[in-house]
């Protein structure tokens, strides 16, 4: 192999490098979330905190354990009521009554109160 050849490797081996270098920086520095207007409280921020809640109520035993092994779906819902607007998270389960749960949060955030009927 003649050194010319020698160094035309090197030279793509660190234009390789260097590309990979890139496109690995460049994919961290644009994966971050999405922003938010400020106060704004997003569907995906109630879930997590509605979930939060839901697992302390199972665990403290507010809601027995067919809540957690008997889940069959998740809803997030924004509604307007008296002219507020709330976020809700209802948790559905398959089996015994009642059959859904429902944490409120207020538009920015805040925990509102829970309850099986919704309102």
């Amino acid at each position: 192999m003649s050194i010319k050849n020698k160094v035309n490797i090197k030279a793509a081996a660190g234009i390789f490098f260097l590309l990979a270098v890139f496109l690995i920086l460049a994919s961290v520095a644009f994966s971050h979330g999405g922003k938010h207007a400020r106060g704004e409280f997003t569907h995906l921020q109630a879930l997590k905190k509605a979930t939060e809640l839901y697992d302390q109520l199972i665990g403290q035993g507010k809601l027995d354990q067919s809540w957690e092994n008997a889940l069959s779906k998740v809803d997030v819902i924004k509604r307007q009521k008296d002219d507020k607007s709330e976020i809700l998270v209802s948790f559905h389960r398959a089996v015994s009554e009642p059959q859904t749960v429902y944490i409120f949060f207020t538009a920015s955030g805040e925990y509102s109160g829970s309850n099986f009927t919704g309102e």
